[in-house]
């Protein structure tokens, strides 16, 4: 017990300094200061340092921030300087790791004012966490999936074992992050207990942690590099199919979500395609289908529209093939205006334009 008394008086003592170098050297600069991490979890030890929030109100208050050695108990420090900005970035939820802003324990406010500014930053949290998984909930965790799939490229190609286990750390940060996400949550403790957390996650791919375990016990890096193959695919299988939840809630077809598409489709690409067939440039025909196949996609995602296999049509020998099978597609994406009645816009030339431009 005298341990912790000691911890006690030693966290009193760096907040009370905190405070007291606020009030001398830039007056209203410090909002509060809040407790977080291991003493506010109830996680600590006698080494644990103390994680602060020390919330400044402006560009003075970064004079606060200061990193430290307490040689007697052999424990390093770090008082960082928050700004409200960054909890407003925070409170969008756009990454798991928000613990600062919505575990801190309050031990020094300024003002009121300051605490109320802080919970209604933590309510929006709240409710963004507590509403139904929407695609935007999927599209933030296929960000972290598309990150952690970049550095399993840079591992894949790299024959540096540092470098491979320095990527590795990258992908197994955004699969963590990505699974977080997935299930609309956040960590609420520190590395040490990322794996309990994890493992109380519903999405996530099946012994998750163990397939971790499985690349940082690897000795040579071809085994490094196929654990991460395997940690990778069955966490891609794990968010395809979450996304596969989400669009079964698509809303209808509406005008509001395809008016224009099939019209923007057949600017943007259709005669690329019969140029890419003349100069027999299969780049060209093949990067018009992999747009056209973006742009279904992205009306997918957001109606209830049907399958289009775009991509089945390429054919790197015959583009004219492949420009039939454009036309086919673009064509069969009609049946999707037809079902709520909406005309493409046509017009005989230019004049017929403008006329019917302008009275619209």
């Amino acid at each position: 017990m005298r341990h912790l008394e000691n911890l006690d008086i030693r966290n009193k003592k760096i907040i009370d300094a905190v405070i007291e170098k606020a009030n001398n050297i830039c007056p209203g600069s410090l909002a509060l200061i809040g407790v977080y991490g291991s003493f506010a979890t109830g996680d600590f030890h006698e080494k644990s340092d103390l994680d602060l929030l020390v919330l400044i109100n402006d560009d003075n208050g970064w004079q606060l921030g200061c990193t430290f050695i307490q040689d007697d108990l052999k424990v390093g420090h770090d008082i960082y300087c928050t700004t409200w900005e960054d909890l407003q970035n925070d409170s969008l939820y756009n990454n798991p790791n928000i613990s600062k802003l919505m575990d801190s324990k309050i031990v020094y406010c300024a003002d009121m004012k300051y605490a109320d500014n802080l919970e209604l930053l933590r309510k929006k949290v709240i409710d963004i966490l507590q509403a139904p998984f929407s695609m935007e909930d999927y599209m933030k965790a296929e960000h972290m999936m598309r990150e952690a799939e970049h550095y399993y490229m840079l591992a894949m190609i790299s024959d540096d074992m540092d470098d491979i286990w320095a990527q590795s750390g990258n992908v197994i940060y955004y699969i963590e992050n990505a699974v977080a996400m997935l299930n609309k949550k956040y960590f609420h403790f520190g590395t040490k207990r990322t794996y309990e957390e994890l493992e109380l996650m519903e999405k996530r791919p099946q012994n998750l942690c163990g397939m971790i375990e499985d690349v940082l016990s690897a000795n040579a890096a071809g085994d490094v590099k196929n654990y991460l193959t395997i940690l990778i695919q069955e966490t891609v299988r794990v968010c395809r199919e979450s996304k596969e939840d989400v669009l079964i809630l698509r809303k209808s077809v509406t005008d509001d979500v395809i008016t224009g598409t099939y019209e923007e489709m057949y600017s943007n690409w259709r005669n690329k395609m019969y140029s890419a067939v003349q100069n027999d440039d299969r780049h060209l025909a093949f990067m018009s289908l992999i747009s056209l196949n973006e742009m279904i996609a992205d009306v997918g995602n957001e109606a209830d529209i049907a399958k289009y296999n775009v991509l089945n049509g390429y054919d790197s020998q015959n583009l004219s093939k492949t420009a039939l099978s454009f036309d086919d597609t673009i064509n069969e994406y009609l049946k999707e205006y037809k079902k709520i009645g909406l005309q493409v816009k046509r017009y005989a030339d230019i004049d017929a334009f403008v006329r019917g431009y302008l009275r619209s």
